[in-house]
């Protein structure tokens, strides 16, 4: 595992994370399953983890604080998020502070999370929407700092919206968030416009999730994909967004290395980039937790390989059913 610095917070973390929403939310998952990958990505040297207290209403964020607190030799990096009171997601235009994260909710929220992970501080809190017009609101800040200087979070950051990574650009300015977590991906390569940019002049981390589309990078969709009642799955890859997301795949399956994968060549397009500070693919099984995390230790993607994926870039804009 190799590590990189966490922006201005100056944390070593391992360049692959863990993304923990599939702990709860998604079928087949199961807690025993569940222990036991965490505990295997902290054996090969994972050491940032990001859950929310949505994922199962502190569901994953109690199984988080099990295993910080089981191993307490090792520093652990939790990163959770603050759910938007009118719980939903992602936010919209019209919605006020107010509706999502008035400053006494964002208290709540925090010790509610805290709670749940059994632990004295917050590595890094994240809102878990955002508008960047709320940017200039005090209030948030006035509760953002508080909790820094109480020490019940270290750092804050902000979770963008899906396909917006310029709703955030006006609130990096107030100098208090200190990570970007936002989908980024072979497809989703828009954050590389301006957002990045931004959080190289500012010190300010990136967190890349959806590092796999949601599963299409992985390879193994097809147009007759179908999820148990239930499963958040079924209300994204409606049947447009299915057949466009395979006919993807189905392109860039041929340009994948020899004795390489997709996924493993979805995972190292993203640490070709220096700005990301770590990547949090989902990982629900021992076989995905020790494929993923190999990714950090494989060579770099050739600068050939990486010029042709720059054309697979797939500009998408919200939707109802992108959530």
């Amino acid at each position: 595992m190799k590590y990189r610095t966490f922006g201005r917070l100056g944390w070593k973390v391992s360049e692959i994370g863990y993304g923990m929403w599939g702990m709860a939310g998604w079928t087949g998952s199961e807690d025993d399953q569940s222990r036991a990958s965490l505990e295997e990505a902290v054996r090969l040297g994972c050491n940032f983890f990001d859950t929310a207290w949505g994922y199962g209403e502190g569901h994953s964020e109690r199984l988080l604080g099990g295993l910080v607190r089981a191993h307490p030799e090792q520093r652990l990096y939790t990163a959770t998020k603050i759910p938007p009171k009118n719980r939903k997601w992602p936010s919209r235009r019209e919605f006020t502070l107010d509706e999502v994260f008035p400053p006494d909710y964002i208290r709540e929220y925090t010790e509610k999370s805290l709670g749940n992970l059994g632990l004295e501080r917050i590595d890094l809190m994240q809102f878990h929407v955002w508008e960047d017009a709320w940017a200039q609101d005090d209030r948030w800040q006035r509760a953002v700092d508080d909790l820094k200087r109480e020490g019940l979070i270290l750092g804050m950051g902000v979770s963008v919206n899906r396909w917006e990574p310029w709703n955030t650009l006006d609130t990096l300015g107030t100098g208090l968030i200190d990570a970007v977590q936002v989908i980024y991906n072979i497809f989703d390569q828009a954050p590389e416009d301006e957002l990045f940019l931004a959080c190289d002049e500012l010190g300010i981390a990136v967190i890349a999730r959806v590092p796999f589309d949601e599963g299409t990078l992985t390879g193994t969709l097809t147009r007759e994909s179908r999820w148990p009642e239930g499963d958040w799955r079924n209300t994204y890859f409606v049947p447009a967004n299915l057949e466009a997301s395979v006919a993807r795949a189905e392109a860039l399956a041929p340009v994948v290395p020899e004795g390489s994968s997709m996924p493993d060549m979805a995972l190292r397009f993203i640490l070709a980039n220096p700005t990301v500070s770590t990547v949090i693919p989902g990982m629900r099984s021992l076989s995905h937790v020790r494929a993923n995390i190999a990714s950090s230790d494989a060579p770099e993607l050739p600068p050939e390989l990486l010029a042709e994926l720059a054309t697979h870039r797939w500009d998408r804009e919200p939707t109802e059913w992108s959530q």
